[in-house]
């Protein structure tokens, strides 16, 4: 593999530890600004925000750059946010600021996932894309459970900052190491509009936002799962969250090797192993063992499925890849909003801690059906295609 993808890892790698190490440090922070817990809330939302707003407005922005000055100028922006965001005065500039540092999240994975694909030859491209998103699911192991110890221990605005830091290696690192790219081919914002025009884009996103938001159902509420209902201690969660983790680095491995050789066959049992491991939680979240294992076997599922999607959309897509790429992002946090939604629509219900396991299975499932279209899909456009004389 190309060691330019290092350097696409290392921005990865910065961006989602950013996005998930909140999560870790919302105590300090809400104690800090002197605001509640759900008030603190609003700077996850606010990076959500950002993500979904800035993936298209940004991508199409750029639609005429040579795609390594869109990696550099987005790891920029990323850098200024955080930084911007350790020194922030009050509550209302923080989310103004974590809204900054997500602009350009979206941007910087549809680049990144088409420069990856580039570097390798066809048979390989899966594979290469897994490695940039290798950093994404890397921060969770490592980069989540580092930043919210060194925020309990130094303060939040020391994990900001480092944040901050790692932005500045990645955009040294993509200087240095990604290969010019020259100005995207027949690149235009009407050119990226167009891919959107075609069925098997807009059921690539909705099974990100309704496959992946099962996960994003279980994930939300897995902390009050593991200690009320497995027995876990809280001192504990920190290490199981970096067990799911190491399950998401492991299906983005696994991923990236199925979707070069066997895309669709890969999606749908990804898709089947999520729906099977969110339901078997409800029965598994008693036993500390059990719910070890699932929340392990969720993380591989979850990501195995993102990873394929990922390069679904950049195939169907066409010859216009770029803006479509970042819609995926979008459709990530989009998911994550809706599944810790419905997930916290059951809790508040009455039906328990568990039943967003239940949700999550539904919306899995759901997932799963449209993915089944696309296939037919593609099988009625074989069977078209083999019709038209050559």
């Amino acid at each position: 593999m190309p060691i330019a993808l290092l350097a696409l890892a290392i921005g990865a790698f910065g961006i989602g530890t950013t996005e998930f190490v909140m999560i870790g440090v919302l105590p300090q922070t809400a104690a800090d600004f002197g605001v509640s817990i759900p008030t603190a809330g609003h700077l996850i939302t606010g990076y959500a925000l950002g993500v979904v707003i800035g993936a298209p407005l940004l991508t199409a922005s750029a639609a005429r750059l040579p795609r390594k000055t869109v990696l550099l100028a987005m790891m920029g922006v990323f850098s200024l946010g955080n930084l911007l965001f350790a020194l922030s005065p009050n509550h209302e500039f923080g989310v103004g600021f974590r809204f900054l540092a997500g602009l350009p999240h979206g941007a910087f994975f549809g680049a990144g996932a088409v420069v990856a694909s580039s570097l390798v030859e066809p048979g390989n491209r899966a594979k290469a894309v897994s490695m940039m998103f290798l950093g994404l699911t890397l921060a969770n192991v490592v980069g989540v459970p580092l930043g919210t110890l060194l925020g309990q221990q130094v303060g939040w605005r020391a994990t900001f900052g480092v944040v901050a830091l790692v932005g500045l290696v990645a955009i040294t690192a993509i200087a240095w190491l990604v290969p010019h790219q020259g100005r995207p081919p027949r690149a235009s914002l009407r050119g990226e509009l167009d891919a959107f025009r075609r069925p098997q884009v807009w059921l690539a996103l909705g099974i990100v936002t309704f496959g992946l938001g099962g996960a994003f159902a279980c994930l939300s509420y897995v902390t009050p799962m593991l200690t009320d209902v497995a027995g876990f201690a809280p001192r504990d969660v920190t290490l199981l969250l970096a067990l799911a983790g190491a399950g998401m680095t492991v299906g983005n491995l696994l991923g990236g090797r199925l979707a070069d050789r066997a895309l669709m066959p890969g999606l749908y049992l990804a898709l089947v192993g999520l729906a099977a491991g969110l339901s078997l939680f409800t029965v598994t979240a008693y036993s500390k063992a059990g719910a070890a294992i699932t929340v392990f076997a969720v993380g591989v599922a979850g990501f195995m499925a993102g990873l394929m999607m990922q390069n679904r959309i950049m195939q169907k897509a066409g010859g216009t890849p770029t803006l479509v790429s970042a819609a995926v992002q979008s459709a990530f946090n989009i998911a994550n909003s809706i599944g810790a939604y419905l997930g916290g629509l059951v809790i508040a219900g009455g039906l328990g801690l568990l039943a967003p396991n239940w949700v999550g299975a539904t919306l899995s499932v759901l997932g799963l059906s449209m993915a089944i279209m696309s296939g037919m899909l593609d099988r009625r456009e074989e069977r078209t295609a083999a019709l038209v004389p050559a």
